[in-house]
Formats: C-alpha cells, structure tokens, sequence
C-alpha cells in the first residue's frame, strides 16, 4: 500500500496537469459511469492529500464534487501521454493530451465538501501536512496499552505513515517497537514526530524513501547502494537477517496485525 508521501505526489501531479483545466472525465470500465459523466468538461479546481486519501476537487454546481480516492492494497494512479486505456480503468481525467489513469482502488467515491471534512475528522494528524496537530496523536498514544509498532501504523494515530516509515523512525530513535504507547516518554515522541515530518516531507520532493544518515550511507560504508522498487537507503526495512548498518547484529523480522515489522534488537533497547 503506498505510503503517504505517494498520495501527496499523486495530489501536486494532479495539479500541475490539470490544475484550472476544464477536463474529459469518463469511467471506461463503467463502474463510476454515473459520477464521472457529472464531472466531465468541468473545470478542475484543486487536489489534496490526508494520509492515504486523495481529494479531486471540481468545480461542479452541485454538493457532491470531490472525488474520495483510496488506493488499498493493489490500486495505481498514473499519467500517461494520451492514448487508448487499457485494462479496468476505474477513472480517467484528461485534457486531451495527458491522461490520469485510476486502476483497482480500495474506494472512489463522490463527496459534499462536509463529508471531506468529515472523513478528515476520522484521520490522526498527517505529518505532510502544515495544518497537522501532534498533540492529537501524542493524547491518544498515552492513553493506549498497545505497542508503539502498532500505533504508529493505525490511521487514527498518524495519518499517511505505513510499514516502511513505521520501521525507519523505530530504528533512527532506537525504540523497542513492543514499548507500550502509555509508557513512550513525550521527549521521545517529539523526537519521532520531528522526524516524521523531516522523512515524509522529503520524500514528496524526492519521490523515494530514504531514511539512512550520511555516516551509515554506501559511500560511508563502502558497499554498493541499496536497490528496491520501494525506495532508496533504509536501515532495517526489508532487511532480515542482513546485518545492521549500525552495530551488525541480524535485522529482525516478525508479523505485527498481518504486517512484517523489522527491527534490530540490539539497537532499539530504548523503552
């Protein structure tokens, strides 16, 4: 499932696109027939991002016009040079020359401006975000018995952070992922929101996940780069059993609510 960072990247293209363009919407696999005739040769006023959802905004004389999209699992939303679709295209937004292509989402739905906000409300702050407010999330950490691993995964908590964000800022502030929410000290959850907000901010501008410090990095450490499809230098994700870029000690793999959480058990005493 595609981390935060993606969708905010998916919400500026949609802007720098067709951004102010009155657009052809359609729904070549006919499943949101209905929603994209009503939006189609309306103007295309604006686009945004809360966690994991994305916001298409038009300007269309009736309540509901903002399309709510949630890529799940196996969904894709790209663009493309205009051609033919192919394959089950849920929605396409064009202008005649680059075509936006919505594949297999987990939701695409129309929304009232209330029921946007509404859904909103449902969401823990998004560290992307300048309107986000930590203190929502550091309240409902303290109150909670269940791991740090697990809290900072529920959308509830922090909007947007997924597995990979969730093992990377465990490992930078060297945090037992089993450390109950009611035990974090609140200098240490600052710390973790900091970084946050430095990690996934970066990666919108730079399109990857990358996590490692200088002093850890491949030319610090003279081996080769690390190469992913899921983004660039990280200290533990996706890295069991390989030795840690810190102390050597084997990354540790475990299943967490049917997501593998990485860790290094030498590194992340801190409770």
């Amino acid at each position: 499932m595609p981390e935060g960072h993606v969708i905010h990247r998916l919400a500026r293209a949609t802007m720098d696109h067709f951004g102010d363009k009155a657009v052809q919407v359609s729904s070549p696999q006919g499943r949101f027939d209905g929603a994209a005739a009503s939006l189609d040769g309306t103007v295309l006023q604006g686009a945004s991002a809360c966690g994991k959802h994305l916001f298409i905004d038009f300007a269309r004389p009736h309540p509901e016009h903002i399309v709510h999209i949630h890529l799940g699992l196996i969904g894709k939303f790209f663009f493309a040079p205009l051609a033919p679709p192919r394959g089950a295209v849920r929605l396409r937004i064009t202008d005649g020359v680059t075509a936006a292509d919505l594949h297999g989402p987990q939701m695409c739905r129309l929304l009232t401006p209330q029921e946007q906000q509404a859904q909103i409300a449902k969401l823990g702050p998004d560290p992307i975000r300048p309107d986000a407010d930590p203190e929502i999330a550091w309240t409902r950490i303290q109150r909670s018995g269940r791991s740090i691993a697990s809290l900072l995964m529920d959308q509830r908590i922090t909007a947007g952070v997924g597995n990979i964000y969730r093992a990377e800022v465990l490992f930078r502030h060297r945090v037992n992922p089993a450390t109950p929410g009611n035990t974090l000290r609140r200098a240490t959850w600052e710390a973790i929101w900091a970084d946050l907000v430095l990690l996934m901010r970066d990666g919108v501008t730079v399109g990857r996940i990358d996590t490692v410090r200088e002093e850890h990095g491949p030319e610090a450490q003279g081996r080769p780069p690390r190469v992913d499809r899921h983004g660039g230098e990280v200290y533990v994700y996706r890295r069991a059993a390989q030795p840690c870029l810190v102390c050597a000690s084997p990354v540790k793999v475990a299943t967490l609510e049917g997501r593998n959480l990485y860790w290094c058990s030498r590194c992340q005493r801190r409770r």
